[in-house]
């Protein structure tokens, strides 16, 4: 655990999440090439934009007399969105563009703990990817490009409000079967914990497909990243998770969901995986079948996560305003926690 953890004031705590997240972002934007754009904060149902997560989240939705009967839903994150966006833009191969996420998930079962809530914030973030680079080779630079702007921020924090760095310099890669194979006897959850301990920080390749148990390691849509192109023999995706080592808490700590995304053949491949071929019928799903979008590679990383990780806090609430269960606010306080 660092030797000194973040003694701030509520206002301190403020400027130093601002601060932050000014910084990440300019090594971020610098680093990837990415152009800041607006993004909605809900979609019309029923396009195909809609991000579906693990398939049993539902969407907050909404309609608006003045405009018709269309509902509309507030996003869950905005994977697909930015890849049409891209095309919309024009931006060229090997630039991409980057936005402030904001998202509902009312049905988060993981509230009650201290890193989950129901308000989600990422920088959303999306590239168009030159040919010849999809590719694992490909991801695993781009996630060390990503990890390298992580540690700048560290630098960067610590040296201005006083705290002790503590991630290693270096991000491993690991993939999913390895990873069933080094711990069989662990859940999933347990099984990230155990390897952050061990090397502080990793990428967890390959989230979505089937592993040899049977079982996935974590859910993924069918329509954004890609978990079935074999990589190597037994191992399938192009796509996985930032996961570092959390001293404060003494756990795992996801702070990204990225991958490549899918191609027209690999997006049909997934669909009837899942058995939601009818989705190909969606407007967005017709457009890349219909290759009208770039091939692109993107992903999310939580400002709120981030935020929490680097300040070295115990509880999200105390890097954003939500909502939490009864009893919770009172708990906090009584540990000396300070909700914002």
């Amino acid at each position: 655990m660092p030797a000194k953890t973040a003694g701030l004031t509520l206002i301190q705590t403020e400027r130093a999440i601002l601060d932050l997240k000014r910084h990440f972002e300019d090594m971020l934007t610098s680093s990837m090439r990415l152009h800041r754009v607006s993004a909605p904060m809900f979609v019309a149902a029923n396009t195909g934009l809609q991000d579906d997560l693990n398939g049993i989240e539902k969407p907050v939705s909404f309609s608006v007399p003045a405009i018709g009967s269309t509902r509309f839903e507030i996003v869950h994150s905005l994977a697909k969105w930015k890849r049409m966006a891209l095309a919309r833009y024009g931006i060229p191969a090997g630039e991409g563009l980057y936005t402030d996420m904001n998202a509902l998930r009312p049905d988060e079962p993981s509230v009650s703990t201290a890193i989950h809530s129901v308000y989600v914030d990422q920088w959303d973030w999306e590239r168009i990817m030159l040919p010849g680079q999809r590719n694992l080779e490909f991801l695993k630079s781009t996630v060390e490009t990503i990890y390298n702007a992580v540690l700048s921020t560290e630098h960067h924090i610590c040296s201005r409000y006083g705290l002790n760095k503590f991630l290693p310099e270096k991000i491993h890669f690991i993939h999913s079967e390895e990873l069933l194979e080094k711990y069989p006897e662990k859940t999933a959850k347990e099984r990230e914990h155990a390897i952050c301990r061990e090397l502080g920080a990793v990428f967890l390749i390959g989230i979505g497909g089937p592993l040899q148990d049977g079982k996935s390691h974590d859910g993924r849509a069918p329509d954004y990243d890609d978990w079935t192109t074999e990589t190597s023999p037994g191992h399938r995706g192009l796509n996985g998770d930032i996961l570092v080592f959390n001293p404060v808490l003494n756990i795992s700590f996801e702070l990204s969901s990225m991958g490549i995304r899918v191609n027209p053949e690999i997006l049909m491949k997934q669909l009837q995986v899942r058995g939601s071929e009818s989705r190909a019928e969606l407007p967005w799903h017709r457009m890349l079948l219909g290759n009208k979008l770039p091939q692109t590679i993107g992903g999310g990383i939580g400002q709120s996560r981030l935020s929490m990780l680097l300040l070295q806090k115990r509880h999200i609430g105390e890097v954003q305003v939500s909502v939490w269960p009864d009893g919770m606010l009172e708990k906090c306080e009584s540990e000396g926690i300070q909700i914002l």
